[in-house]
């Protein structure tokens, strides 16, 4: 079997991912944990805890709160995973090696682990796959005792799952007396085949790629699940079986439709499943997938699953700004999923996207004090919209507290906690540099140590430098991303320019005897640009949106006033950036002169045209709006052509 290889041994030390990280150890994961016990004034409460203690015998009362509640205990727990691998805290595993012993408790003796049926309806477990998230949670409990495994090389956690991942074998399969189900939320698929690779068992490989392949034989299984339940009438799910991607078999599949993140949940795992097993009918739908996503379904964000209604993908090139769902949980599974698609072919396609999701559309759904979450991430909010219209429910102007259905805020603490997976990855004997975040790390190629220091102060700046250390010289290969947003990169090595006319799907492949001390630089020069989207978009006709780098830009009205639409920005004004503004280390901002339509009449309609007043906008990373005060915002500006 054939597996992913990425450097797990990171220690990340750039500014940037340092501050997120740092935001996360300190501040999200004690203010989730918090959250988790009920202890967060003027928010929903959890119960996750509590519901755990239940199901342990250790407490009285009810079960409480959504179905999958369980997961955010476990995603909390795979976070912590990452931050004790970054940096030891005696405390912190502690605590996590308490709730590690509560689920050991409260697991059944066959292996079963789900409060939400072990107190609510003890006999009714896999009834309703369709709905109630049972293996959805039973993965994420899975991954996060491999991550916790692979910080600690504590076996409690791992052996929990192990039981739990047996007991569901022994449940479903293709054999006769076992049940020919699958999960209505994807999940378990991914994990399954994380836990593989640290137990190496294949039985985890085949449950993993018998659900994966199960899903939308014929007879439907959620049908004939709806009909055992007594449910006679029409599906009620938006698009019928298309919801859970349960429609068709997975190798048949060639558009996203659905609830984004069950989609992007399955692709990771297909991804996955495709590499370890060669599997090329499987290869091929990923890559049909992929293609419609980021090409046709895809905010320029790196936000996916447009439509509120369903939490789904609508159809290609359908993206409205100002109603967007864009849930941050989607963006993050897009990270993954992206990560898994470089294990099947190097290509800058799928790391470009990748950078562009991290830096924009998964961030942007925490405040800069990891206090307050987006579920969702507009690409235009009015607050007096959000507040009045049923449509643009679904949008928040500020950032919230916490959320009923919570699954958010751990989401996007697990993936800044394992940012350091996604920077590099090996095979066979050739160092691939995927990220440029500030770091060192050590892998071993032709059984030669090779320690990789990266320095830069990325996204802010395209400098980068790579120093090698290395017993003794070895013969081995370096492959750089080229950012797709980059014009005329340069690179050396030891000082001698390297030349980049001829690269491999986006990647400089650098094949040489590597010495000690060796030293590549890299310089991605960052200016900010205009980008234009297709205009089969129809909302953004006429609009432009500003990126420097991998970042985004958008206005706010604390800096541009109300009524942004009204902003005219002139093909010809020069974007200036403005370096130190004070919201986040380091931060490049970005000005420019342009225009705003103001009113010179009370008249609703006019048959003449509008005055023109000059203005100097500011635009801010999009992933650091709402950091300030509330207002207006906007991505995509009007354009003006005629000025």
């Amino acid at each position: 079997m054939i597996f992913l290889k990425s450097i797990e041994n990171v220690q990340i030390k750039d500014t940037f991912w340092r501050s997120y990280l740092e935001t996360v150890k300190k501040e999200v994961i004690p203010y989730q944990w918090e959250a988790l016990n009920d202890r967060l004034p003027n928010t929903e409460p959890s119960h996750a805890i509590e519901n755990f203690r239940i199901a342990a015998g250790e407490a009285e009362g009810e079960f409480f709160g959504m179905v999958f509640q369980d997961s955010d205990v476990a995603k909390w727990l795979e976070a912590v995973a990452y931050i004790l691998k970054d940096e030891p805290n005696e405390q912190l595993e502690k605590t996590a090696d308490e709730v590690i012993d509560l689920l050991e408790r409260a697991q059944q003796e066959d292996g079963y682990l789900n409060t939400y049926y072990t107190i609510k309806e003890p006999n009714n477990r896999w009834t309703n796959l369709t709905d109630n998230h049972e293996l959805y949670c039973a993965g994420h409990l899975i991954e996060a005792a491999v991550a916790y495994y692979k910080a600690t090389n504590k076996r409690k956690f791992l052996d929990v799952v192990c039981k739990y991942a047996d007991y569901i074998d022994q449940v479903f399969g293709e054999e006769e007396g076992k049940i020919h189900g699958y999960p209505g939320h994807q999940e378990i698929e991914l994990a399954l085949l994380k836990l593989y690779e640290v137990t190496e068992n294949e039985r985890y490989l085949h449950l993993s790629h018998y659900f994966i392949h199960q899903r939308g034989k014929q007879p439907h299984y959620f049908d004939e699940e709806r009909k055992r339940r007594g449910q006679t009438g029409p599906n009620w799910y938006i698009g019928g079986n298309q919801y859970n991607q349960s429609h068709q078999p997975v190798i048949e599949q060639k558009q996203a439709v659905g609830h984004s993140v069950r989609a992007v949940y399955m692709y990771t795992a297909m991804a996955d499943l495709a590499k370890k097993t060669n599997n090329e009918s499987l290869k091929i739908a990923c890559e049909n997938l992929w293609e419609n996503v980021t090409q046709k379904q895809m905010y320029i964000t790196g936000g996916i699953g447009s439509s509120e209604h369903g939490e789904s993908f609508s159809f290609d090139y359908d993206l409205p700004n100002d109603t967007s769902y864009t849930e941050t949980c989607a963006s993050v599974g897009l990270v993954f999923w992206a990560r898994n698609m470089l294990g099947l072919e190097k290509n800058r396609k799928y790391a470009d996207v990748m950078e562009r999701a991290l830096y924009n559309g998964t961030i942007s759904g925490m405040d800069l004090d990891g206090k307050k979450f987006f579920y969702v991430n507009p690409l235009e909010v009015w607050p007096k919209a959000c507040n009045h219209r049923f449509d643009k429910r679904h949008v928040k102007a500020v950032r919230q507290q916490w959320f009923t259905c919570a699954c958010c805020p751990p989401n996007l603490a697990r993936m800044i906690g394992s940012i350091g997976d996604f920077i590099y990855s090996t095979e066979d004997n050739q160092l691939f540099v995927h990220l440029y975040i500030g770091s060192e790390s050590a892998v071993s190629i032709k059984n030669q140590k090779v320690k990789v220091i990266q320095e830069t102060n990325y996204p802010w700046d395209g400098d980068v430098k790579l120093s090698i250390e290395i017993e003794s010289a070895t013969e081995f290969t370096i492959a750089l991303r080229i950012p797709g947003w980059c014009k005329n990169p340069v690179v050396k090595v030891n000082n001698q320019l390297i030349s980049v006319e001829h690269l491999e799907n986006g990647y400089l492949y650098i094949n040489r005897t590597w010495e000690n001390n060796d030293q590549i630089e890299l310089i991605f020069p960052m200016k900010p640009e205009r980008i234009w989207s297709n205009p089969k978009v129809r909302e953004n006709l006429g609009k432009v949106a500003i990126q420097r780098g991998p970042i985004l830009y958008c206005l706010e009205e604390v800096d541009n006033g109300k009524e942004l639409p009204a902003i005219q920005l002139p093909r010809q004004s020069i974007l200036q950036e403005v370096n130190g503004t004070g919201l986040f280390e380091g931060m490049v901002t970005i000005k420019a002169e342009a225009y705003r339509l103001v009113e010179n009449t009370d008249d609703l309609y006019v048959n003449n045209a509008l005055l023109k007043t000059p203005c100097i906008i500011k635009a801010v990373p999009y992933f650091a709006w709402c950091n300030r005060q509330p207002g207006e915002m906007l991505v995509w500006i009007n354009e003006d052509r005629n000025v």
